[in-house]
C-alpha cells in the first residue's frame, strides 16, 4: 500500500472503522473514502461510486452489528443490510479491479457448539447460535462470496474473523451495544445513583474473547499489507474471560459497591467463543493491549464524555 493509494472503508463510522481511519491517517495515508449506509443498499450507487473514485484498497468493516438484544430484536435488518452491502461492494470491487479487499466477518459465524479454540476450518461445521443467526448467516455469505470470486476471477479478497472489539468510540447505547460498553454503562449508572445491585443477562458462565479496537485496526492493516490472502484468518488476543469475571473486573475498575445479579431467564448466547490464532501468529502478528488496561482506559474515556 502506497501513501497515495485510495482507500475505501466500508463502515468508517463504526468502532473498528473509526480506529482504522485514525490509524491510516497517522501512518500518512491521505485519501480515505467512505460511503453512507443508505448508499450501500443500492447496487447502482455503489457501482457508480467505484467507477468514479476507483479505490485501490477496500476495508469492509461493520455495516450493522450489536449485542444479543439487538440481534434478537432486529434480525431482518441485520441480515438484509449486511447482505445487501456485501453483494454490492464485493461485486463492484471485482468490476473496478481493486488491488485487495479485506472483509471482516464475526466469530458469530462459527457453529454454536464449535470445538474450542475455534479453527478457521470449523466454519459451516454445525448449527449456528440462534440469538445471532441472522447476522452470522450474512457474514458467512460475505466470506464465501470473497472465496468464490477469488477462485473464479483471481481477485485478492481476504477474509478475517475478529474477536469482539472494544475501545475508544465504543457504542454505549443500551439497545444496541455489545457486552463491555453495556456493562460499563450499567455499573457506572448504578454507582452514581447509589443503586444496590446491577442485573446482567444470563448466567455469567458464558466465555468471550475480546480485542482492543486499536489492535484490531493494526491487524487489519497488517493483513492488508501482506501479499496474497489466506482463505480465512482469525484475529484475536488468544485469551477469553467469563461474563461473570468480566463483570467483576469492571465492578472493581468502576468501584461499584453494590451486588451483581445474573438473570438466568435471559439468554447466554454461545457457551464459549475463543478463536484459534495460530495462523495469525504464524505470519507475525500479536495483540498488544491487555484486557484490564484496555478496560481502564475505556472507562476513563466514558466518564470524561458521559453526560
Amino acid at each position: 500500500m502506497k501513501k497515495g493509494s485510495k482507500i475505501l472503508i466500508i463502515g468508517r463510522d463504526s468502532l473498528t472503522g473509526h480506529a482504522l481511519s485514525t490509524r491510516l491517517k497517522a501512518d500518512g495515508y491521505k485519501t480515505i473514502l467512505a460511503m453512507p449506509l443508505e448508499g450501500l443498499m443500492s447496487q447502482g450507487i455503489v457501482e457508480r461510486f467505484f467507477k468514479k473514485n476507483r479505490p485501490d484498497y477496500v476495508f469492509f468493516m461493520d455495516v450493522r452489528s450489536g449485542g444479543i438484544a439487538a440481534n434478537l430484536n432486529h434480525p431482518a435488518e441485520f441480515i438484509y443490510d449486511n447482505l445487501q452491502a456485501e453483494l454490492n461492494v464485493i461485486h463492484s470491487a471485482y468490476k473496478a479491479g481493486v488491488k485487495k479487499l479485506l472483509f471482516m466477518a464475526s466469530s458469530c459465524a462459527y457453529p454454536k457448539n464449535c470445538p474450542q479454540p475455534m479453527k478457521e476450518e470449523y466454519i459451516l461445521g454445525g448449527p449456528l447460535e440462534p440469538t445471532s443467526e441472522a447476522f452470522a448467516i450474512a457474514k458467512i455469505a460475505g466470506m464465501k462470496m470473497c472465496q468464490y470470486y477469488n477462485r473464479q476471477y483471481g481477485t485478492d479478497f481476504a477474509c478475517t474473523i475478529p474477536a469482539t472489539a472494544y475501545g475508544p468510540g465504543d457504542n454505549f447505547n443500551p439497545e444496541t451495544s455489545h457486552v463491555i460498553p453495556a456493562l460499563i454503562r450499567k455499573l457506572h449508572t448504578a454507582k452514581i445513583n447509589n443503586q444496590p445491585k446491577v442485573t446482567v443477562w444470563g448466567s455469567g458462565k458464558a466465555r468471550r474473547e475480546f480485542i482492543h479496537v486499536d489492535d484490531l485496526a493494526d491487524a487489519a492493516l497488517f493483513v492488508m499489507r501482506k501479499p496474497g490472502s489466506l482463505s480465512i484468518l482469525n484475529i484475536g488476543s488468544g485469551a477469553d474471560i467469563s461474563i461473570g469475571e468480566l463483570a467483576g473486573l469492571l465492578k472493581d475498575i468502576i468501584n461499584f459497591k453494590g451486588k451483581i445479579y445474573f438473570d438466568r431467564t435471559r439468554p447466554d448466547g454461545a457457551a464459549k467463543k475463543l478463536l484459534d490464532i495460530t495462523r495469525l501468529r504464524s505470519i507475525g502478528w500479536r495483540a498488544k493491549v491487555d484486557l484490564e488496561t484496555g478496560l481502564r482506559d475505556l472507562y476513563k474515556g466514558y466518564v470524561k464524555h458521559a453526560v
